[in-house]
């Protein structure tokens, strides 16, 4: 039978709340009494339950990790890092990470997340892009928000953000030193933020280099950035211009449905058009060719949400939203060649 409170209140001869204050390191024990009990822990091997932290400290021990189930489905590798990265972070806080999913299309008939709802959650980490009602009906329960790969269009949010500006810059810049001029940036849901400054990266790169921006090789109308709609894009494309000589897709799975276009249509990569993607997926490497492209930390995403929601919760007088940019890397393949 497994120790419990009470055994270790009995053995160390004090009461029971007196043991919940000591495991809490409550400044109203003496550090003798503290000690004696936290001996005597050690002693039975008693671990702490999660009710019992949770009856002195008024919280849960719990973080939320909320995304929509669509995101969680096309894109799995990249947020099972991100959500990896967190549960990193709590294996040494004593915190556990609860997934939910919400539907890419939530309405306001539509419930919260049940541990929103039963109010278990000390905080909650929201990653990619998420609708308008579905923080509008969180706003109410007034609980710690970080974001990740997404901020809202409007209010001030703590936001883990890759530092997209520059992997769109750094992108458009490698294809430009291997002599490209005409480049078409090919792209999806332009109002995601992460994808509307990856455009603004390569539409920098293009001016720092003096070459014109052709608004008819830029296509950013398709609703989703999945390989379907990178096959469309690129199809759109080259059937209206001839004269691409690379692409930068602002992410990896729209460049493998450019890949997969290009294939179908006996166009070669990387003699015919150069490719580079963005997030630097495991399934890069097993692409012919393997893939150029930018990639992302994902599991750092996660580790500095994780940090970041864990410092809003133990310091409730400093809310004050905060911005972290996490670094990118251009990982070259070969997907891209001089011309």
């Amino acid at each position: 039978m497994s120790t419990t409170i009470k055994d270790v209140a009995k053995k160390a001869g004090v009461s029971i709340a007196t043991v919940s204050l000591a495991i809490q390191n409550n400044s109203r024990i003496s550090t003798a009494t503290r000690n004696k009990v936290l001996r005597v822990i050690k002693e039975l091997n008693y671990h702490p339950s999660r009710s019992a932290k949770g009856l002195v400290t008024k919280t849960t021990g719990n973080i939320g990790f909320v995304l929509t189930d669509d995101h969680f489905l096309k894109t799995e590798p990249f947020y099972t890092m991100i959500f990896l990265g967190t549960e990193f972070v709590t294996r040494g806080n004593n915190y556990y990470v609860l997934l939910a999913t919400i539907k890419r299309e939530f309405t306001e008939d539509d419930e919260l997340p049940r541990f929103i709802l039963e109010q278990s959650v000390d905080g909650i980490i929201i990653a990619g892009k998420v609708p308008e009602i579905f923080l509008r009906k969180l706003s109410s329960y007034n609980i710690p928000l970080v974001f990740v790969d997404f901020f809202p269009p409007t209010g001030k949010h703590s936001v883990v953000m890759v530092d997209n500006i520059n992997g769109g810059f750094i992108a458009t810049k490698h294809l430009i030193d291997l002599g490209h001029k005409n480049i078409a940036f090919l792209g999806a849901d332009i109002t995601h933020p992460s994808i509307s400054e990856r455009l603004t990266g390569y539409k920098q790169a293009l001016e720092s280099s003096n070459i014109k921006i052709d608004p008819k090789l830029i296509i950013t109308d398709e609703d989703y950035p999945a390989r379907q709609n990178g096959y469309n894009a690129a199809k759109r494309l080259l059937e209206m211009s001839k004269s691409v000589t690379a692409i930068f897709a602002c992410n990896d799975a729209m460049a493998i449905g450019v890949m997969q276009y290009c294939a179908d249509n006996h166009i070669n990569i990387p003699n015919d058009i150069s490719l580079v993607g963005f997030d630097d997926v495991e399934a890069d490497l097993m692409l012919n060719p393997p893939l150029t492209t930018v990639r992302v930390p994902k599991v750092e995403l996660g580790i500095e949400a994780m940090n970041m929601i864990i410092s809003m919760i133990s310091d409730k007088s400093n809310h004050h939203p905060k911005k972290i940019l996490v670094p990118v890397e251009l990982i070259i393949r070969n997907s891209t060649k001089r011309i």
